[in-house]
């Protein structure tokens, strides 16, 4: 396996690494080369001889999240502490691949739990969103397996997730809605109840900053 880093950011607790399995590149670039004579293209000429290999590579780094621990990723970085109001990080980046065509959908995650004598690093939050949406997915499916991870893990009394996505898959095929929004939910715990979750929606709506 070749392992490339493109950051190394160890202070914030955050590596990033292209991981490139040349056995896979090339097998998946193989097939690539025949999906391109199946779409009418010459995979030959010029502007296409690399295109089975990159796209090989891509694929293998926007599915890297097989290869991460989001549990582990939690437990890393878990703390007693004697808090027990709520935490959010909102607006947190995501990208991912329907797997239904295999198209980007992406937008952004809203996050939020209440401590039970534990909390985690911040920037653990957005990593573990990153290991189950770089894989293929659909958006409920993702919003569920978030909260249930910071749930198993951290065993707080309550976690809340919203995810907000644009899907290719609507806006360049099929019904091509380019500005449609999907909106996913997933509560657990104190966030049931409606004073709490009211309070958390005002939160990731609100322009605090």
């Amino acid at each position: 396996m070749n392992l490339t880093e493109h950051l190394d950011d160890e202070e914030n607790g955050y590596i990033k690494i292209d991981r490139y399995n040349e056995v896979k590149v090339e097998a998946v670039a193989h097939h690539y080369k025949d999906i391109l004579v199946q779409l009418g293209e010459n995979p030959e000429r010029e502007g296409l001889l690399k295109t089975p290999e990159r796209v090989a590579k891509a694929l293998q780094y926007l599915t890297h999240g097989y290869d991460l621990n989001p549990a582990e990723i939690l437990r890393s970085a878990m703390f007693k502490e004697d808090y027990s109001q709520m935490v959010v990080v909102k607006d947190i980046e995501v990208f991912s691949m329907c797997e239904h065509h295999m198209l980007p959908f992406f937008g952004k995650a809203h996050i939020a739990y209440i401590p039970n004598g534990h909390i985690v690093g911040l920037s653990k939050i957005p990593r573990i969103v990153d290991a189950f949406s770089r894989r293929l997915q659909v958006q409920e499916r993702l919003t569920n397996e978030i909260r249930d991870c910071i749930q198993e893990t951290l065993q707080p009394t309550g976690v809340a997730v919203v995810i907000e996505c644009k899907h290719l898959c609507m806006a360049m095929r099929g019904i091509q809605k380019q500005n449609s929004v999907t909106t996913t939910s997933a509560f657990t715990g104190e966030f049931a109840k409606d004073r709490t979750r009211a309070e958390f929606l005002r939160l990731i709506t609100a322009n605090l900053h």
